[in-house]
């Protein structure tokens, strides 16, 4: 069981900022999980990794495979408090689900 977190490279944001985006998405995907995953998981000691996204059209795309898996997944927007402009969207976390799942997602991406 994992979850990745699929982070943009190319919107310049901070590492502060970067760290908030990735903790968003991680939550937001958790919730969206059935409870005998999130159970998994959290029993599993939570597993995440961290990759790099180069654009907003890139998670849009990973998104839909994920969906169309049927796996838990959240594509983040930015309020635009900060840094980035009010929607940008920032992350995406695909899972938690089992690795293979969210390796036939994420599996071609690098860390971050």
């Amino acid at each position: 069981m994992k979850q990745a977190i699929v982070a943009r490279t190319d919107i310049g944001m901070g590492q502060g900022k970067l760290a908030a985006q990735v903790a968003h998405a991680s939550l937001s995907a958790y919730e969206k999980a059935d409870s005998q995953l999130q159970d998994q998981w959290k029993r599993g000691g939570q597993k995440k990794v961290v990759l790099k996204g180069t654009s907003e059209r890139q998670l849009h795309e990973l998104a839909e495979i994920a969906d169309r898996d049927g796996i838990p997944n959240a594509i983040i927007r930015d309020a635009g408090h900060t840094q980035l402009e009010p929607g940008t969207v920032t992350a995406l976390a695909v899972g938690p689900a089992g690795d293979d799942r969210v390796d036939s997602v994420t599996g071609e991406l690098s860390l971050f």
